[in-house]
């Protein structure tokens, strides 16, 4: 993937890996448009950066997402990537019945439903432009499920199984489906969580994770891990049956 010239949409992209991934594609010369539901996240994000553009945008919602991608058509013609990268994660604990699954946002709707609209809305944007491309960022517990956050590593590993699905259409209109793979990292996800195991640090920024992210796109992989998620690309049934049991032993 050529880094320069491109005009970028990063849902979820004033915080966390989104916000690192804005930096990164801005440095290498792209022009970078970022959406998510805070105005105020959003405006800080372009104070710290401002060459960005920003839109509030609820991703969950069905009109928002019909008047991002309208909005984007119109004020940036030259639109060629969407990184869908907006997410949730929460503990959910099914013990309970239904309780804990109601009582909350829907990562349903944010981390799989949205990420597949978004994209049908703007394949067509985004068809025939040179270096077309939508990368979506799911998660190395798309592969090895958390028994902690069943619901977040059910919708990763639709989003992984959505993604090579549309990578093998998508191909065939000149395309390109990247899945970004990350592991734990040290971000704002589900800090309640987070809260109740303590002091919790992945020991892994961003910044470092999409570093590496963009050496990776240089090189035209299309499914990129990092550290232990690296790993999960080639693994066996076994290997990660052993690592699920690893995992969820504490739990």
């Amino acid at each position: 993937m050529k880094l320069s010239g491109n005009t970028v949409l990063i849902t979820g992209g004033a915080t966390g890996i989104g916000f690192a991934m804005a930096k990164a594609f801005n440095a290498g010369g792209s022009e970078v448009i970022i959406c998510g539901r805070r105005k105020d996240r959003l405006q800080e994000a372009q104070r710290r950066l401002p060459a960005l553009h920003i839109r509030p945008c609820d991703v969950s919602v069905e009109a928002d997402r019909a008047s991002l991608a309208e909005w984007a058509n119109n004020q940036f013609p030259h639109l060629n990537i969407l990184i869908n990268n907006a997410g949730i994660q929460r503990d959910i604990d099914f013990k309970k019945g239904i309780a804990d699954y109601r009582d909350g946002e829907s990562e349903i709707e944010i981390n799989l439903e949205a990420p597949i609209a978004l994209s049908g809305r703007f394949i067509p944007i985004i068809t025939g432009k040179d270096n077309a491309s939508i990368i979506n960022v799911s998660s190395g517990l798309g592969f090895i499920p958390s028994s902690r956050m069943p619901v977040y590593s059910a919708t990763k590993a639709g989003l992984h199984a959505f993604s090579m699905a549309l990578r093998h259409q998508l191909a065939k209109i000149g395309i390109t489906v990247v899945e970004v793979i990350p592991p734990a990292i040290d971000t704002e996800l589900n800090p309640a969580g987070r809260a109740q195991r303590g002091t919790y640090r992945a020991g892994v920024t961003p910044e470092e994770f999409v570093d590496a992210v963009m050496a990776a796109l240089e090189k035209d992989m299309v499914e990129i891990g990092f550290g232990m998620t690296a790993g999960l690309l080639t693994a066996s049934r076994a290997d990660l049956d052993q690592r699920f049991q690893q995992m969820n032993s504490r739990w």
